[in-house]
């Protein structure tokens, strides 16, 4: 028993592990928010901006009173607003790029409170799911492969090489002193980006001078034991929103007798293809089906977890349900954040053998347009050691 749990310690302590499943839920979480805000790009002042129905003055009181973090109420200048969301769509391409990671995480995290804080009310279930992934993505090392932070490793040895690093370090630290000077911040908030910060510097120092001493060990055991704590937390918030989904659907009068589905599909607001949804809804059994199949998979799912087949099924349903819900009910960030979330359970073989045909299609386009006839790709290797 105690043979066990030193192994398990060790494990947790030396590893950081889910490497591929944290850089897909870092892409799809960066991308979903990416594109909504390139979307709603024409109707950002309405949603999040000095146009919207949720004041500038309303919104003051809101935060006052919750204490949400969102650095859009430091001012309510126009330019402020538009500086703000560049800077969230520009975190938004970085992060699912994966450059300096650690850095443009938290920047992530920034953007997303503080659009989301500003207006409340303008969010959905999608918008909660990115809101907590946002702050969970900055305890993990999730740019450990398929990110450019990997291939500067790989390239030059190291991921902190070259002048951005210590240059984007001094631009967020003088944000940082900003923000704690004038009391904008708050204490909490101030602590952490604190530490983050003081983090970043200790992590570019140690990479670059002391890759092999025993201040790289103690920070790589911090990292991985931030990491995989992250990731549990990921992990058991998707069990959540689908236990507490399911549970509470079981308990409402529609979904008991199979016809919870049929209404939405009559809503204007719900049917984006009005003849797909009328097809669907005039099948008494498929509407049936689907409904209880719905409760069944949501409820079901977090108990799978301990069967590797029967888990790597009901999540390839939930994905397909998510798929459905963005072509049938228009809802396509929602079903984008929630396929995203459940990526965190996709198993490993299957990420490997993705990013290896890849990998095999980019080397083939390039050799076709070279002239050059293509050569087999070969497996890809095991993550580069990315201080990330």
């Amino acid at each position: 028993m105690v043979e066990r749990v030193r192994r398990a310690l060790a494990k947790v302590t030396g590893e950081a592990l889910g490497p591929y499943q944290s850089a897909v839920v870092r892409i799809g979480f960066a991308g979903t928010w990416l594109f909504f805000l390139l979307r709603e790009f024409p109707h950002r002042h309405e949603l999040y901006g000095p146009d919207g129905p949720w004041s500038w003055q309303l919104a003051e009181r809101l935060v006052d009173g919750n204490k949400a973090f969102t650095v859009l109420l430091w001012s309510d200048s126009a330019l402020w607003f538009e500086t703000v969301y560049a800077v969230a769509v520009l975190a938004s391409v970085l992060l699912l790029l994966g450059w300096r990671t650690r850095a443009t995480s938290v920047v992530f995290m920034v953007g997303v409170l503080s659009l989301q804080n500003r207006s409340v009310f303008m969010g959905d279930g999608g918008d909660n799911v990115i809101h907590l992934m946002a702050v969970y993505l900055v305890l993990t090392r999730c740019a450990r492969v398929w990110s450019l932070d990997a291939r500067r490793a790989r390239l030059r040895g190291s991921a902190s090489a070259g002048a951005a690093g210590p240059l984007l370090w001094l631009v967020l630290g003088g944000f940082l002193v900003f923000g704690a000077a004038s009391g904008r911040f708050g204490a909490g908030w101030t602590s952490a980006f604190a530490a983050l910060w003081v983090g970043l510097g200790l992590w570019w120092l140690v990479d670059r001078y002391e890759r092999e001493g025993e201040g790289r060990a103690a920070l790589d055991v911090l990292a991985n034991l931030l990491h995989n704590a992250g990731m549990l937390v990921i992990m058991a918030e998707v069990c959540l929103i689908y236990a507490t989904a399911g549970w509470y659907k079981i308990q409402g009068s529609r979904w008991q007798d199979g016809t919870a589905l049929y209404y939405p599909l009559g809503l204007d607001y719900f049917t984006p293809w009005p003849g797909l949804s009328g097809a669907l809804a005039g099948s008494g059994t498929l509407v049936m089906l689907l409904t209880y199949g719905t409760v069944a998979v949501q409820v079901a799912f977090p108990f799978t977890l301990f069967d590797r087949r029967v888990k790597n099924v009901l999540l390839a349903l939930m994905m397909l349900e998510h798929v459905g819900i963005a072509v049938l009910l228009g809802l396509p960030f929602f079903s984008l954040a929630m396929i995203a979330a459940d990526a965190v359970f996709l198993p490993t073989g299957l990420l490997v053998w993705v990013g290896a045909r890849a990998t095999a299609v980019r080397l083939a386009a390039g050799r076709k347009g070279s002239g050059r006839v293509p050569a087999p790709a070969s497996a890809p290797a095991e993550p580069s050691p990315v201080p990330r």
